[in-house]
């Protein structure tokens, strides 16, 4: 579709000045792995699209906006409209460095990106915090406790199939059995299992499990990513045996699950962070050698904050989009967490 000479990306803070394109700029900075360039690049590239998919309505608002808005749905964008937005004021930069940036804020859980055999169509993933930061939703209050596997399993497995699907598109009865995984957990050692609730109906939004490991499970983190899965996987056997309380030749810890409804993720990551710390402290008093931590990435929105964490990758997978990541349990004890994203 031939694209207007008044929507062409040099033309883009004639919609909406700079002024109010920084006020997003500085929103966005509060996001883990967040840099100014990408910030940027994402703030013109949403205007870019909602544009485009207005004109495609017929129904282009007139010059200029005074707020940021969002395409609702695919629109077009290749790697050259994507390379003009991004670097139209820039000398540098081309298809190849729009492609890898489009590639940066996919992981960053800003947008998601597609091919459909003839084009790549891109679409911008809710952001409630940066369009409606003053909604009702950006006041909710946040409470973090422990998982309780009476009332929690069933509506904590809905959230993690759907954090699940992009990667097992098999759904046979996938929540009824990741319920059941998580309750078997809980009855062998709760500590590790917390609970993110909104605070006025105490509905779970969030939950991370840290599963301490037995000496004898260690060596499949040093196998292929694939081989470590199991909530995901309609798999009989867990591949990963969990350590009781007290015993002293467990080492390592794996964060089998961290996950927070996007819709409250960026309100609640620093608390939640804070609480990971806390129950890890929690952790080495019953696991005084607990040394090491692992990470899977399977979803690629947490890539960043792992990365923002000190997870090191360490293997990847030979056939499936997943790798191992690392880090060392004092290390991450020391982390600034309330810092973390300035």
């Amino acid at each position: 579709m031939s694209i207007s000479s008044t929507i062409r990306p040099e033309a883009l803070d004639q919609w909406l000045p700079k002024t109010i394109q920084q006020r997003y700029v500085t929103e966005l900075l509060r996001r883990i792995g967040m840099t100014r360039r990408r910030a940027e690049c994402f703030v013109r590239l949403a205007l870019y699209l909602f544009l485009k998919d207005c004109q495609s309505q017929k129904a282009l608002p007139k010059p200029p906006l005074l707020e940021l808005s969002f395409p609702q749905g695919w629109v077009e964008c290749s790697c050259l409209e994507a390379s003009d937005v991004f670097y139209s004021d820039k000398d540098r930069g081309g298809d190849r460095s729009a492609g890898m940036m489009l590639n940066k804020l996919v992981d960053l859980g800003l947008i998601q990106k597609q091919f459909d055999g003839n084009c790549t169509q891109i679409k911008i993933q809710p952001l409630p915090e940066l369009l409606k930061g003053d909604s009702s939703e950006s006041k909710v209050d946040f409470a973090i406790d422990a998982f309780d596997p009476r009332s929690d399993a069933i509506p904590i497995a809905n959230l993690l199939a759907s954090n699940y699907n992009w990667l097992n598109r098999n759904h046979d009865a996938v929540t009824y059995r990741i319920a059941n995984i998580l309750r078997d957990w809980a009855s062998q050692y709760a500590t590790g299992l917390r609970v993110l609730r909104r605070a006025d109906n105490h509905n779970p939004v969030g939950f991370y499990a840290f599963y301490p490991t037995k000496r004898e499970s260690e060596i499949k983190f040093f196998e292929p990513p694939s081989r470590g899965l199991h909530l995901s996987q309609v798999a009989e056997v867990d591949p990963f045996q969990m350590a009781l309380a007290g015993d002293e030749t467990c080492r390592s810890v794996f964060v089998r699950s961290w996950v927070i409804d996007s819709e409250y993720r960026q309100a609640s990551q620093p608390s939640l962070l804070l609480d990971s710390q806390q129950t890890l402290q929690r952790l080495q008093q019953d696991f005084p050698n607990l040394w090491d931590m692992y990470t899977l990435i399977i979803h690629p929105d947490y890539a960043a904050l792992a990365g923002a964490l000190g997870f090191q990758k360490t293997n990847a997978d030979p056939k499936m989009p997943l790798y191992w990541m690392y880090q060392a349990v004092d290390r991450f004890l020391k982390l600034d967490m309330q810092n973390l994203n300035k």
